[in-house]
């Protein structure tokens, strides 16, 4: 399926309500209730072809299949391991996730937090999963991933050394849900080594679809174990980590405790956790805040003050929390956590997420994009010539928020920009983009892509904290009441890349995506300019009369082959044009378009009308290049009247530029020729000028034979 159709399809889709956690969207349509029949018949279990027990799903390079840390890895069903294998034993709990030797420790931060909410949880491991009679060696898994949910289907043969799983596991050494889900999630993202490295608040979202929020606890808030306590009340997720310098985290080894640096007080650096329970007792006449931390390793706990057996625990009035299992959790004093941990990342659910009436639920809305070398990929505000290409939304704000508390007056919200699936394009060698966005007080019409006039003249309002090669931005910002422009970019142009822009908001918001508009409404907003410009015989003068009488030849006539010859003899003399020349299938498209009778052939006026718009096709070249660069081509399709959004533009871009980005003289004309065309056939199909058409096989097919691609993008 092409892009196009696979991006209408997907809308399509969701529109239907499909890739919600209800009806999550088949991963790689593999069904999982159909294919656990289909093996339970047939008395077999199940094999996953996508995702084989094979080296190319351990790793690339680390674990890649020459690596000396993958000798010796087999892969076993846990039937195998074990005489009798359990799911789930006892409920899903934090002790059930311990490290193995990949560095994804942010992810199983992610799950243990995961356990604490056993709403949330659910949403992510499906029920009536089991070794009983429904056994057939497959099980799935629901994720979050860019603004749909996927079921994930996967068999259960695991990645095992010397008898012991190799990545995560449980404490019980015959329960096996934590490994399984590490594998769908490996499956996801291309591999087990894709998953080496990262940010707990990824793991948040993809097991939530919230969005998470980072503090730097150097600078934390004053309020900020009161943000920590009524995060955990309305079942937020939150990990925390301690950074250390010249350390490389993404290091894997096959012993966890060689892989992080631990330091006197048994606290792990470049190492996740989760942040699991916040409280306060009575400690010698006063209040100490208490924060409880966990460690995934599921052992190295904190020595100091308030960890398990210290002597604080003896001196306190109110009930005693549970503090003595070597389970890797521990409490600490938030002091304690402020000045030994970096920063914290909080993750806020969605409102299908939350089941409780009591938690304020937040509006949240959700966009696609994508940036295209040449098209839409103009990096950030440093690229003046480019920046505008950008996609660019349209947020409205009108509620203030019921706040009394804070004496700021505006609007809440929360921006998250996520690139996509940039974790499985390891194997291919690439990684994170460097990416940001800014935002710019807007007044005007939303429907229309603001050019760079617009950001040569105003200053952004905010922005993104920084530019970053991390999964996410996402920052908090309140403003006033009114309507703002965000633009998000990679730092440098030219990257190609697609993103998801989510908007949470205390108060309803409306979100555009500016130029969202359909085809069908491109259309519509096209000018009629370019279609005006009829000359007929009667206006044309004396010497262009001449002149096409001794070009026409006897029958007075120009045919696509005798265009063809003209226009190249023409163009030859001009220095200030570089081109290869016009093709017969370009003047075939010209022909077409101009000729009013019908005849395969241009009378006078017919083509001193195309005469005319090719001399006014020259005067885009706004820097005398001879050639038009992408920028210059979009500045010129709005000058000849064309309005269109960044999915065609990225089409035509795909279709006529060259590798450098540029497009010589008669490709710039072609592109320009094809949409007028595509034009005229819409309206000929849009008698009552509604902005939709209907096309049955018969006129589809018909109307290709005019263009190489036809869109409507609904």
């Amino acid at each position: 399926m092409s892009g196009v159709a696979s991006t209408l399809a997907k809308k399509r889709a969701q529109a239907a309500g499909f890739g919600t956690n209800a009806n999550a969207t088949k991963y790689l349509n593999q069904d999982f209730e159909a294919l656990r029949r289909q093996c339970l018949s047939g008395g077999t279990l199940f094999s996953d072809p996508s995702f084989p027990a094979a080296p190319e799903s351990l790793g690339f390079k680390e674990l890649g299949p020459s690596s000396y840390k993958t000798r010796g890895i087999v892969w076993k069903r846990p039937g195998e391991l074990c005489s009798k294998p359990e799911f789930i034993v006892g409920g899903a709990t934090r002790t059930d996730i311990c490290q193995g030797a990949l560095g994804d420790c942010w992810l199983l931060a992610a799950i243990a937090s995961l356990t604490l909410n056993e709403d949330v949880l659910a949403r992510v491991v499906p029920a009536g999963q089991s070794f009983g009679d429904s056994y057939a060696g497959i099980f799935h898994f629901q994720f979050w991933q860019f603004g749909e949910w996927v079921d994930v289907v996967i068999d259960d043969r695991l990645p095992v050394k010397d008898g012991k799983l190799v990545f995560v596991h449980s404490a019980e050494g015959n329960e096996f849900w934590s490994a399984l889900l590490e594998k769908a999630y490996a499956k996801v993202n291309g591999c087990y080594e894709a998953l080496s490295g990262g940010s707990t608040s990824e793991g948040f979202e993809d097991f939530t679809g919230g969005i998470a929020e980072s503090y730097e606890l150097s600078k934390a808030p004053s309020n900020m174990f009161q943000i920590i306590q009524k995060a955990l009340e309305a079942g937020a997720l939150l990990g925390c980590s301690i950074d250390l310098e010249l350390f490389d985290q993404s290091t894997i080894t096959f012993s966890a405790s060689d892989s992080e640096a631990v330091t006197r007080q048994k606290l792990v650096k470049g190492h996740a956790y989760s942040l699991t329970g916040a409280t306060e007792v009575n400690y010698r006449g006063r209040k100490e805040k208490l924060v409880r931390m966990r460690n995934p390793w599921g052992q190295v706990e904190w020595t100091g003050a308030w960890s398990d057996g210290s002597s604080e625990w003896n001196n306190i009035s109110s009930e005693r929390p549970n503090a003595s299992a070597e389970d890797g959790e521990f409490w600490m004093s938030f002091s304690d956590f402020l000045s030994h941990y970096s920063r914290i990342e909080i993750c806020t659910l969605t409102p299908d997420a939350i089941t409780s009436d009591s938690v304020k639920h937040w509006a949240v809305t959700n966009h696609d994009g994508t940036w295209r070398r040449g098209s839409t990929a103009g990096g950030c505000r440093n690229n003046a010539y480019t920046f505008w290409m950008n996609p660019q939304y349209v947020i409205k704000l009108d509620e203030e928020d019921d706040d009394p508390d804070d004496n700021e007056v505006g609007c809440s919200f929360v921006v998250g920009l996520i690139q996509k699936n940039r974790r499985r394009l390891r194997k291919a060698g690439e990684d994170m983009h460097t990416i940001g966005f800014a935002i710019y007080e807007f007044q005007g019409q939303r429907d229309v892509h603001l050019d760079k006039n617009f950001f040569l003249t105003h200053a952004q309002k905010a922005r993104s904290e920084t530019f970053v090669n991390l999964r996410e931005v996402c920052t908090r910002f309140k403003l006033p009441p009114g309507e703002y422009l965000v633009v998000p970019s990679t730092f440098e142009p030219n990257k190609d890349g697609d993103f998801c822009l989510r908007v949470f908001s205390e108060k309803q918001t409306e979100t555009l995506y500016c130029q969202k508009a359909s085809l069908n409404i491109f259309f519509l907003n096209c000018a009629s300019s370019c279609f005006q410009e009829t000359v007929s015989d009667s206006e044309v003068d004396s010497g262009f009369r001449g002149m096409f009488v001794k070009l026409a030849g006897a029958d007075m006539e120009i045919s696509a082959a005798e265009l063809t010859t003209i226009l190249n003899k023409i163009i030859a003399k001009r220095t200030d044009i570089k081109t290869d020349g016009f093709s017969l299938e370009t003047c075939r498209i010209m022909v077409n378009l101009m000729d009013d009778n019908g005849n395969g052939k241009l009378g006078l006026g017919e083509f001193a009308t195309l005469w005319k718009k090719i001399q006014r096709y020259l005067k885009n070249d706004m820097d005398n290049s001879g050639t038009m660069s992408t920028p210059e081509l979009r500045l010129a399709l709005k000058e000849a009247g064309f309005t269109l959004n960044n999915t065609i533009f990225q089409l035509l871009v795909a279709r006529y530029a060259e590798t450098d980005m540029t497009l010589d003289f008669d490709n710039f004309v072609a592109c320009l020729m094809r949409l007028e065309m595509m034009f005229r056939v819409f309206k000929k199909l849009d008698p009552h000028h509604s902005g939709f058409i209907e096309l049955d096989f018969v006129q589809v097919c018909h109307t290709i034979t005019y263009f190489e691609y036809f869109v409507i993008e609904i």
